[in-house]
Order: structure tokens, then sequence, then C-alpha cells
């Protein structure tokens, strides 16, 4: 259950890099080598950090055909029909919160201590999206201009190692975790959540600052 999970996740960010590809005007094996990288740059940087042999989608051939078809499915949808409104932020949102939790759950197969754990699981989040979007020449990257992102990831890989230690099955932690990520994003995307802006903290003109 959670491998498929886990190619649910991969799928989505190779969709987010041919979008990506797509809004930046690059050809079809753009779209195709940003759905790689988009979709393996996390985990790959996550594995060699934790010394990890072979490298994950070097042996597993379902998931390097799922990034193909997806990504060649979405070229193929994009030469037909429109891009819909925030289809991007939203796929984005999805593979945010799935690769985010699995790599959570990497962290601490490989024995990792709990703040190490939210670092790699956070890294395995945002690193193929930070990427992809360099590669598109977008900058500064998504990460950087969304307050809740990074904090996203840090909120489900923190929701995550919670439930691990409380003793919850694998895969209901593993889907409140990511659900935990999706809505933060999706509260960003759509509601407009985020954290308060430098400005926001000045004070008014006019107004006193509170006396000590």
């Amino acid at each position: 259950m959670l491998h498929v999970l886990y190619l649910a996740g991969v799928a989505a960010f190779a969709a987010s890099g041919v979008l990506a590809a797509y809004r930046a005007n690059m050809d079809p094996f753009g779209g195709l080598v940003l759905a790689f990288a988009a979709s393996i740059s996390g985990g790959t940087m996550r594995d060699l950090i934790l010394d990890r042999r072979p490298l994950y989608w070097t042996h597993d051939w379902v998931l390097l055909t799922v990034i193909i078809c997806v990504g060649v499915g979405t070229i193929v949808y994009l030469r037909f029909w429109s891009l819909p409104r925030k289809a991007l932020l939203v796929v984005d949102a999805v593979g945010l919160s799935v690769v985010t939790v699995i790599g959570a759950r990497a962290a601490i197969a490989a024995g990792a201590t709990p703040l190490a754990v939210i670092i790699l699981a956070v890294l395995t989040g945002v690193a193929g999206e930070v990427i992809r979007d360099v590669l598109c020449g977008e900058f500064p990257p998504l990460l950087l201009r969304e307050d809740v992102y990074a904090i996203a990831a840090l909120a489900g890989a923190g929701c995550l190692l919670l439930l691990h230690h409380l003793g919850a099955r694998p895969t209901p932690a593993a889907a409140i975790s990511a659900g935990v990520v999706f809505a933060l994003r999706m509260g960003a995307v759509y509601l407009g959540l985020h954290l308060p802006r430098p400005q926001q903290l000045r004070p008014r003109p006019g107004s006193r600052p509170d006396a000590d």
C-alpha cells in the first residue's frame, strides 16, 4: 500500500515537471527531463545522505515506467487541452504531501534521529521542486515564493513522527500525515494562508508601540 502511495506521489511530481516545462515553453523532451528531475531528485538526495545503495530508482522499473507514462500522458493532454488554472500548484501539492511522508518513513527506517527525520523528509519533499524551477528559469523557486510550502512538509513530517512514536499503523499514519501537508498547501493556494510578512510585523503609521 505504501509503495502504491509513493508511486502516486512520484506520478504527481512527474506531471508537475511537464506542466512547469509547458509554462516555460519547453519542447516535449524538456518536459520529460523535468518529469524525471522533479520525481527522483529529492529521494536521490535523501538516499545519498543516508548512504543507501543502490539508489532506490535504479532497480525499480515500475517507478521509472510510471514517470515515463505520466510524463508522456501529460504532454499529450497539453497538446489538445489548455492548462487548467492553478493545476501546477495542486498537482505539486499532491507530490509534496506523499513524497515528504515517504521520505520521513525512509529516515525512520534508517534509524535517524527525530530532528534528522524531519530534515530529510522536508528535503525529500522540496528538492525536486527546487531543481524543477531552477531548470525552468523560475527564480525564486516556489519554495521561496510560498510561505506554506516547506512548512507544510515540516508539519507533515512532524505528524508522521508523532504517530510513529504513538504506535500508529504505517498506512493510516502516512495517509493522515500526507493529508496534513496537502491541506496546508491547499489552504495557501486557495485561501491565501501564509506566515506574517515582514511589513505586517511593523507598527502601523500613527500607532504607538506598546509600553514596557
